[in-house]
């Protein structure tokens, strides 16, 4: 079957052009159809060689899909599921990549389409967005939601799961509804804060824009996913509407009980506050099945002058030292440098740290 697997897309942003390009890494032989409003991104899809077919509409071109991936906005899916249900094959497995879950598989029930459909989650993405992002690597070691509708074959459940497997993602099944609460707990309500953070410093700035000036370090990392669409943030609040409003309610009333504990100062209680976070964050990291890996990192002070982020890549390129990531702290703060580079693992980190200490670098651990 896998020589043979047609996948098609129905949007192909930046999530559907990941699965794609995932796809198209790990099963060079699968034959890829897309539909998408933008053509710009279809052109480019086709150029790359990910996608071998373009779609003019959601019509009988997908008819003999083994997968059919709805990738479009939200908003977008009942006329989509109306156009393209006299086109499905009853062999399909109908799925989508949508962070709320409720919404969706109600529309398969109106439309009597359980038997074929695994609503899917992809637990990544990017403060960017659009086709022009995408890419394979987002979904390595990522969780990959499944929820499967109660009709749902077993055998059809587990071809997917092994479709997911394949590409690199990590596989998790739940009920609809235990997806949609968790992920307003670890997903939806962070952006919520994030963007919440960035909108009081906004209103709280002086004119001549002193906070924002100096945000750096902290305050970047907790709200990097502010960047995020607003369209389907937007989206998002409006279908999880009930869980991230409970979530939300619930963290007001947190956020309340620290304020009063600050105002009465509570040496023991905070301490206790940072502590208790601190132990369970770091259980993340260091559990397996974690939610946030461990990362392999460290900063390093660089000259400001022509050649200097080149000179550290050539060194480590020299000692056969291979960089996951790369990217520049434009001001230093708490000591640390201003050039962050991540590696695949402790050993790499471990070995380029002595390349670039023996060579007179000045590293910063975190």
């Amino acid at each position: 079957m896998i020589n043979t697997l047609t996948c098609g897309f129905i949007g192909l942003g930046l999530i559907g052009g990941s699965i794609a390009k995932a796809i198209r890494h790990h099963l060079p032989d699968a034959r890829l159809i897309a539909y998408d409003i933008h053509t710009e991104s279809l052109n480019l899809a086709v150029k790359e060689q990910v996608i071998d077919q373009i779609c003019p509409a959601v019509d009988d071109s997908f008819e003999n899909c083994d997968y059919i991936f709805l990738c479009a906005p939200v908003s977008r899916n009942a006329e989509n599921l109306l156009a393209l249900k006299p086109h499905l094959s009853p062999d399909t497995i109908l799925t989508d990549v949508g962070s709320v879950k409720t919404g969706i598989h109600k529309q398969i029930e109106e439309l009597q389409l359980q038997k074929q459909f695994i609503g899917g989650h992809p637990m990544a993405g990017s403060e960017r967005f659009g086709y022009q992002n995408a890419n394979a690597s987002l979904l390595e070691n990522a969780y990959y939601i499944l929820t499967p509708s109660a009709e749902a074959p077993a055998e059809k459940v587990e071809t997917y799961r092994a479709l997911v497997e394949s590409i690199g993602a990590i596989p998790l099944i739940l009920s609809y509804g235990e997806h949609d609460y968790v992920t307003a707990a670890i997903s939806h309500l962070p952006h919520v804060i994030a963007a919440s953070l960035v909108n009081l410093v906004k209103s709280s700035d002086s004119e001549d824009g002193v906070m924002k000036m100096i945000a750096a370090g902290g305050f970047k990392d907790i709200t990097r996913i502010a960047s995020s669409s607003p369209e389907m943030w937007q989206q998002i609040c409006l279908t999880n509407a009930d869980n991230i409003s409970k979530l939300l309610r619930a963290y007001i009333q947190y956020l309340r009980t620290i304020a009063d504990d600050i105002d009465k100062h509570k040496k023991d209680t905070l301490y206790r506050f940072f502590d208790t976070a601190r132990n369970y964050r770091e259980s993340f990291i260091s559990a397996p099945s974690g939610p946030i890996k461990a990362e392999y990192v460290f900063t390093v002070d660089i000259a400001d002058k022509p050649g200097a982020i080149a000179a550290i890549a050539s060194l480590l390129a020299m000692h056969d030292v291979s960089i996951k990531n790369i990217g520049i702290n434009h001001n230093r703060e708490l000591a640390e440098g201003t050039l962050r580079i991540e590696f695949y693992s402790q050993d790499t980190l471990s070995r380029a740290m002595e390349i670039m200490t023996e060579h007179g670098y000045k590293i910063h651990t975190h």
